[in-house]
This record gives C-alpha cells, sequence and structure tokens, in this order.
C-alpha cells in the first residue's frame, strides 16, 4: 500500500478543531486502503486521548505560543518526510503549505488541502496575515494537486492553480439522536429550552454579537449555550467569559465532542452559526444531521450549503439576529429535513483517493 504522511492537523482523536474533525473522519475512511502516518502535536494530546485504528502517529514536540506554534511543527514535519520519503505528503491549510518547497526540492509528491483563508482571521496581527498571505502564493502554486473544501475560495484562483484543484467539500457522519440527557443536566442545562451554538472561542466565530442578540431577544426560560474550548489566552476570550458569566442564562461548557456533544445537538431548540470566517462549516453539517432549526450567518461559506433564505441572517447584525432568533423560537417546529447524500465522508474519502492516484 502506498504510504500517506498527514501534517497541518493537531491531531486527533479528541482534539478540537474543524480540521482535526475532518482528518479523523476521512483518513479512518482511507486506512484500508493506504498506509496512513498523521503527524500530531504533543502538546495537544493527553492521557486520554485514543489511538485510532489502522491509523499510525507520528507525535512530535510542538508549543503553544500564538503564531508560533503551528510554524514549528510543521518544519519538524517537513524534515521527518523529506528523511522517510513517503509516497505522498498531505498537508492541510496553507500556513504548513510554507514547507511545500523543501518537500519538491527532495523530489517528493505533495496534497494541499486549502481549508480556509486563515489571514482573515480576526485573531492575527498585520505581520501574521502577511505571512499567511505569502504562504498561501507558495503553497498553492507548489502543491501537485490542491484540494478546496470551499467552491467560493477555489473560484478565485487563476486558471492555472483550478487546473490541479478538486472541490471536495466537508462530510458528516450521521448520528441518531440521544434519548438521554444526562450529561447536559449534570451542567444545568434544560432539555428543549436552549440555543446551541459550536466552535472554538476565537473572534472570527461572532460568539460575542450572539450573546449580544440573545440577550436582546429577551426570551423568558431559554438559555444559550456555547460549546467551545479556547485555543489560547486572549483577551477576546476573556472579555466573552465575564460577559456571560454576568448572566446565568448563558452557560459556556468549554470544549464538547462525543456523547457530551451528541446530547447537546440532540435535545436544543435552535442551532446558530454567527461566524465571519470559515473554510467549510462543519458544525453547520453536524446540525444538519441531528434535523434542527438553524440560524446561519450570510457569508459565502454558509450559503454554498442549500438553505432556505429564512435560515440565513446579516453577519454582525445583532438587532437583526435577534429578530431572527424571537422567529424561530417562537415556531413548532421542531425537526428540519436537509438534503445531506452529497455530505458523506464515503463520498469524501472516494474524491480524495482519485486525486491521489492521478499525481502522476
Amino acid at each position: 500500500m502506498k504510504q500517506i504522511y498527514v501534517f497541518g492537523t493537531r491531531g486527533f482523536p479528541n482534539v478540537q478543531g474543524g480540521v482535526e474533525k475532518h482528518c479523523e473522519q476521512l483518513y479512518t475512511e482511507l486506512a484500508n486502503e493506504y498506509d496512513i502516518y498523521v503527524f500530531r502535536r504533543k502538546t495537544y494530546l493527553t492521557e486520554q486521548t485514543e489511538r485510532a485504528s489502522n491509523i499510525h502517529f507520528i507525535d512530535l514536540p510542538s508549543t503553544r505560543i500564538k503564531g508560533f506554534e503551528s510554524f514549528f511543527h510543521s518544519f519538524l514535519c517537513t524534515l521527518y518526510c523529506i528523511i522517510k520519503r513517503p509516497d505522498i505528503i498531505h498537508i492541510h491549510n496553507i500556513g504548513p503549505g510554507m514547507f511545500i518547497p523543501l518537500l519538491k526540492i527532495a523530489h517528493l509528491k505533495v496534497v494541499l488541502t486549502y481549508h480556509s483563508a486563515n489571514y482573515e482571521h480576526k485573531k492575527w496581527n498585520y505581520i501574521t496575515r502577511k505571512l499567511l498571505k505569502f504562504s498561501e502564493w507558495i503553497a498553492t502554486r507548489g502543491a501537485d494537486a490542491i484540494i478546496f473544501v470551499n467552491s467560493n475560495q477555489l473560484n478565485k484562483f487563476n486558471e492555472k492553480i483550478k487546473a490541479k484543484s478538486t472541490y471536495i467539500p466537508n462530510g458528516v457522519s450521521i448520528r441518531p439522536r440521544s434519548e438521554s440527557a444526562q450529561l447536559i443536566k449534570e451542567k444545568q442545562i434544560l432539555p428543549h429550552k436552549y440555543i446551541l451554538a459550536v466552535g472554538r472561542i476565537t473572534q472570527e466565530k461572532g460568539f460575542d454579537y450572539l450573546i449580544d442578540a440573545f440577550l436582546q431577544s429577551n426570551i423568558e426560560g431559554y438559555q444559550l449555550v456555547i460549546a467551545g474550548g479556547i485555543d489560547h489566552s486572549s483577551s477576546y476570550a476573556n472579555s466573552l467569559l465575564k460577559k456571560a458569566q454576568k448572566h446565568n442564562s448563558i452557560i459556556m461548557t468549554g470544549y464538547a465532542d462525543g456523547e457530551f456533544l451528541r446530547q447537546l445537538y440532540s435535545h436544543c431548540k435552535l442551532f446558530i452559526l454567527p461566524s465571519y470566517n470559515e473554510g467549510f462549516p462543519l458544525v453547520l453539517l453536524e446540525a444538519m444531521g441531528y434535523h434542527l432549526p438553524i440560524l446561519a450567518s450570510d457569508i459565502p461559506a454558509n450559503k454554498q450549503i442549500p438553505l432556505k433564505p429564512e435560515n440565513y441572517f446579516e453577519t454582525g447584525n445583532i438587532a437583526g439576529l435577534a429578530d431572527k432568533i424571537k422567529s424561530k423560537i417562537n415556531d413548532t417546529i421542531m425537526e428540519e429535513y436537509y438534503e445531506l447524500r452529497e455530505y458523506t465522508w464515503k463520498n469524501v474519502s472516494e474524491k480524495t483517493k482519485m486525486v491521489y492516484e492521478e499525481i502522476p
């Protein structure tokens, strides 16, 4: 079997992040077809971190220094790949892609998955944004093949880049609703009486104006539950936590996964994704898989998923979102049907396999 070496993810299982979930699902599907080696960052691993069947892990040192973490780990991964010389190296994100020229000098084959334009994220300073933009230029020109999870992002590039690119959206694992509500009740969350948002606590997720809109909607008896961990200590995250602590109706659970996350999805009244920026919103697909009533910001990444116009709201518009929340909460509809046949991990893995096999 061909050896596939993977970096650009913090690792999996039980590591927060859309890229991390993407990699876990994708390589679990591909593990019977290829010999998969995934680089993980030791600082994100705990004693409870599990091993995935049929996937080899290479755990290398890293840091949690904002702006340096990915660079340092990706450099170590690059050196390791040059020494081991796998058949294909699959890099996730444009930041780690800055090392593609070193891999090409070593005559190695490289696939890049372009998840999002990281330089648009508000958490980065001016210099980091410029470096990420430069890394995008290097990575997209150096890779043998590129996978875009966002069709709008793909269309921004010239014909030369498009010629070696493939659009493969993320997938979703459909799971039945959990009958149990024990884990959420332990957090004082009231089944069917809360609004749910899921994602890392970073500026681009828009949780600050979601809280303002929830409070402005003034709906009695409902809670706002935000499930997500904090990547780095930041003034934004601290201010959000302080704002939430002032209101008993706002609960921030921290990182959620497994059965706890399943229960959160299963018993909520309304799911909201208020992001300013997304690559391809996995949590939106997850909410659709649970047939939840949904509100999503009207950014291009969210609108590439075929929801009804009334499911979207103007990004950053607090009053507009507050009105939409009141309307949805007053609606008696508890479940909605969404067409998800395109978004299966089996489809994603089959299309990714075709990319691998077509590299000369």
